[in-house]
């Protein structure tokens, strides 16, 4: 492949006139740039991502949040919506306010809006579906295992929600009434979980693991089918972290990414 015809991306390097990867991955074309997108690498963002974050800086109009990247990411002041939705100007009480909105330690859900010259990411927030979490499961996946859609919000059927986050972040929480959301997305819900509601966040949480454990890409689809799986079949929320289940599920997982199969005739199998 002669160097006139093609652009040297990252991961790539010329030996011998032959075009050669410097890591393992995957390949990817865009016109003459050829690069290679490693399996495991930190989060590079990109503009419209959907991101889960945890405060680690309260700093002077902005706020430094870690999102699996290279460089924690920035949430500037401006870029927030005011408690109750309230539209208007920031002014110097909310920047002495800005403690009580987000603290160190919060968890929050957040829209990509720039992407700095070094690579650091800045947040924004102004929609009431994104701000502060609360009463859920945190976990960290592979970036690359979260499939790209246009929603990454989900209301699964079962009384659980989950975020799947672009960096690697998954939130799986209980399913909260949007109407009751009137703080501007600064309010945490601190009513108490039912036991009900517990076990289903903890088999959504095992599920995710093992379709981690097993290269499975995340989506509603592959989520939702492992768990009504799991449910017909009969297994206990602990025993689908044993090695024989998560390989099974996984499975059938990856069989319901298949368009047009018939995945309800292996779930009845499981009966």
């Amino acid at each position: 492949m002669g160097k006139n015809r093609t652009i040297l991306g990252h991961g790539t390097f010329m030996q011998d006139e032959s075009l050669c990867a410097s890591l393992a991955g995957v390949v990817e074309r865009v016109n003459k740039l050829i690069k290679v997108r490693p399996v495991k690498s930190r989060y590079n963002g990109e503009i419209g991502d959907i991101v889960v974050g945890r405060i680690t800086e309260v700093q002077q109009k902005r706020w430094k949040v870690d999102t699996k990247s290279r460089l924690d990411s920035v949430l500037l002041l401006s870029s927030v919506n005011l408690p109750a939705g309230e539209v208007r100007r920031k002014s110097a009480e909310d920047e002495l306010a800005m403690r009580q909105y987000l603290q160190e330690g919060d968890l929050i859900s957040a829209e990509v809006q720039n992407v700095f010259s070094d690579g650091a990411l800045s947040l924004h927030t102004r929609s009431l579906k994104y701000g502060k979490l609360s009463q859920g499961c945190l976990l960290t996946v592979p970036p690359s295992l979260v499939k790209r859609s246009k929603n990454h919000f989900h209301c699964l059927p079962f009384g659980a929600s989950v975020i799947l986050g672009n960096n690697g972040y998954v939130w799986i929480s209980p399913t909260i009434n949007e109407d009751s959301n009137t703080g501007g997305g600064f309010v945490q819900n601190l009513e108490t979980v039912s036991k009900p509601e517990r076990l289903v966040i903890a088999r959504v949480r095992n599920i995710v693991e093992l379709l981690v454990q097993n290269k499975v890409m995340l989506s509603d689809t592959t989520i939702i089918v492992a768990y009504e799986y799991t449910c017909k079949a009969g297994f206990q929320v602990k025993d689908l972290l044993k090695p024989n289940v998560m390989k099974e599920i996984a499975v059938l997982a990856i069989v319901a990414s298949i368009p047009g199969f018939a995945v309800h005739k292996l779930a009845d199998k499981g009966k």
